[in-house]
């Protein structure tokens, strides 16, 4: 199976970056999925999605405040406009000659790299390398919605590799990793809740 490309790099830092593409290509993306930037031979940075948004220019507030919009003036706008999707993604880990690490990068990628939704065979090579490290990423990003993101990751590795003991295990870790703070443990729980 091909890789599927969601956009290209606008910027980036060690702990993440942003892609875009036009709201003609935007159908693969979602809250949670695992990307993949591959940069030089044998190293790529992985990275969840933790944002999704679509800026508005001066057109669409006059055609929001004009009243009705027409289909054909709605299907211009999302086919021709250019108009770019973002996508916020937190960096959580990387690949270098072939070993995952769910370290922060040692570089970002660069400007207009490519980025890949990861296919369910590299999912599966991600989440079970080491032992949940990269939740640590995820749980520190304070300004995220975790529970969500990590609700909408978990329920997505769980559709695309149908891994149901890595799920429960998963969970468990998440219990072990927030036992110490219960806000923020009743939040992910509450949101696990919903896809486990």
């Amino acid at each position: 199976m091909n890789p599927i490309q969601i956009g290209h790099l606008l910027r980036s830092s060690i702990t993440g970056f942003v892609a875009g593409c036009s709201v003609s290509q935007f159908e693969a993306p979602a809250l949670g999925a695992l990307v993949r930037a591959p940069l030089a031979a044998g190293y790529a940075v992985y990275g969840l999605i933790s944002d999704i948004h679509i800026e508005d220019d001066g057109l669409v507030r006059q055609l929001v405040t004009a009243g009705e919009v027409s289909p054909e003036v709605m299907h211009d706008n999302r086919e021709r406009r250019i108009v770019p999707v973002e996508m916020s993604v937190l960096s959580v880990g990387y690949e270098q000659d072939g070993k995952v690490f769910h370290l922060l990068p040692p570089r970002p990628p660069l400007s207009l790299d490519v980025i890949y939704l990861c296919a369910e065979a590299e999912l599966a090579k991600f989440v079970t390398a080491g032992r949940f490290g990269y939740f640590r990423h995820v749980l520190q990003a304070k300004d995220l919605p975790i529970g969500e993101i990590l609700a909408a990751h978990i329920l997505d590795v769980k559709r695309r590799t149908r891994n149901e003991t890595w799920v429960e295990e998963a969970t468990r870790e998440l219990i072990t990793l927030l036992r110490d703070d219960y806000p923020l443990l009743m939040s992910v729980l509450g949101a696990l809740g919903e896809v486990v």
